[in-house]
């Protein structure tokens, strides 16, 4: 574990996405609320929260910090038939929120996936990426689009 103790506390936030891409008729069923387990994107939004405060627990040589808010969106593509999952997680502290919000994306992905198998069990996740993070001693970075 790299040793953080000398770094100052301070604001700190990332941004991750991802994706799921699904049969239409499977998100039909998602966008209408008729999925067989229930509401998806609540349960996806509520095991990403639960994924991002966990990560420490998750992800070997990760530092426990404190999350002072973790914030997700999902977005219908119809055109694409796909759902967009973004986080954001924001925290004050000595290292960054990164591989929280990566973790919150990916799990609720993976949620999505579970809840939706019995309708359709070829759908792919993936495009996961960290597309911004601020504060620390390197500052902003952004993912250039």
């Amino acid at each position: 574990m790299v040793d953080v103790s000398a770094k100052a506390v301070t604001a700190r936030e990332a941004v991750a996405r991802g994706r799921v891409f699904m049969h239409r008729d499977t998100l039909t069923l998602l966008r209408d609320g008729r999925a067989p387990k229930g509401n998806v994107l609540a349960t996806a939004h509520v095991a990403g929260v639960m994924a991002a405060k966990r990560t420490s627990e998750l992800i070997p040589l990760a530092h426990p910090i404190p999350i002072d808010s973790v914030d997700l969106a999902f977005t219908l593509d119809e055109g694409g038939s796909s759902v967009g999952i973004e986080s954001r997680v924001r925290t004050r502290a000595r290292t960054g929120v990164e591989m929280e919000a990566l973790t919150a994306v990916t799990v609720a992905a993976l949620t999505l996936y579970d809840m939706l198998k019995a309708v359709y069990r070829g759908m792919v996740m993936g495009e996961f990426a960290l597309w911004e993070k601020r504060g620390g001693r390197r500052g902003a970075w952004r993912r250039r689009r």
